[in-house]
């Protein structure tokens, strides 16, 4: 039995993205001193649209050493691999493993406009089959599973079976989408269970608190936002405070449902904002 599997608790952790290559790393830094505070189990690291095209991995494997080494938390770090060749991967998976960062997220990642991707990982599976074989235990694998299916998939159940190939490959806990409507998790954990599908998976909650923001990821990922939310943002758009604190709100009910539903974890994903993340830590904590 894992580690993991011997916790009576549910895992709280959180991600943060680096900035853009032309702002200062430091600005992340702020971020992470405030973040770290709160104790979550671990942090999880974004990498850019594009990978190794524009350099955003390398960010990505400083930030998740910092918080390793520098803020005492685990570390996990984003390696999306449609646009990577298996030697990017050896060499991250070399610069990673020589910073004690032994977490990874392998994902496919977004197809980058005018960007070719490369032949070598065409799904997460195959970068997970590939990590798994090169570095045997020496990482804990991490991967990304959709509560209302991946949004290029034809239906929910082809979308588990996908997922279900991803696990066999050597996937040690699952992070998923965001979602707004619980009942969307509790029906995809229930038929992934039934599909054999065993390792924890974590619920991923984006707090809401600006309307464009959150409409972009909406399309990006196929999310659906219920009607109390819409009315929600309808009302507080030009407001940002108040959308802040409903957002806040609408985040606190979601997580409290999931944890008395007895989910294994839940995944903020904070937009590197540590206001939000510790306004529900707060009432998140007393509920481990």
């Amino acid at each position: 039995m894992s580690t993991d599997e011997k916790r009576e608790r549910a895992f709280f952790s959180f991600e943060i993205f680096p900035p853009k290559r032309d702002m200062p790393l430091e600005t992340v830094y702020r971020t992470l001193d405030e973040l770290a505070d709160l104790e979550p189990d671990f942090i999880s690291v974004t990498c850019g649209a594009g990978g190794s095209a524009d350099g955003s991995n390398h960010r990505t494997i400083e930030v998740a050493s910092a918080i390793q080494n520098k803020y005492h938390r685990e570390g996990i770090a984003h390696l999306p691999c449609i646009h990577f060749c298996r030697a990017d991967v050896l060499s991250m998976l070399d610069e990673l493993e020589k910073n004690g960062v032994r977490k990874i997220l392998a994902l496919r990642g977004d197809r980058v406009p005018d960007l070719t991707p490369k032949e070598d990982f065409r799904h997460a599976s195959d970068l997970i089959a590939f990590i798994r074989e090169h570095a045997k235990d020496r990482f804990q694998i991490f991967a990304a599973c959709y509560p209302e299916g991946h949004i290029e998939a034809p239906d929910l159940d082809t979308d588990i079976q996908n997922l279900r190939r991803k696990v066999d490959a050597g996937v040690d806990r699952l992070i998923s989408q965001l979602f707004f409507d619980n009942e969307f998790f509790y029906t995809f954990l229930e038929k992934s269970r039934r599909a054999g599908i065993r390792v924890p998976i974590e619920a991923g909650i984006m707090p809401v608190t600006n309307k464009k923001q959150i409409e972009r990821m909406v399309t990006l990922c196929g999310a659906t936002l219920p009607r109390k939310f819409q009315r929600v943002l309808a009302k507080y758009e030009s407001q940002p405070d108040a959308l802040r604190d409903a957002g806040i709100a609408f985040a606190t009910e979601q997580i409290v449902d999931l944890l008395a539903h007895g989910v294994d974890g839940v995944h903020l994903y904070t937009m590197n904002n540590p206001y939000i993340a510790r306004k529900i830590s707060e009432t998140v904590r007393t509920l481990l």
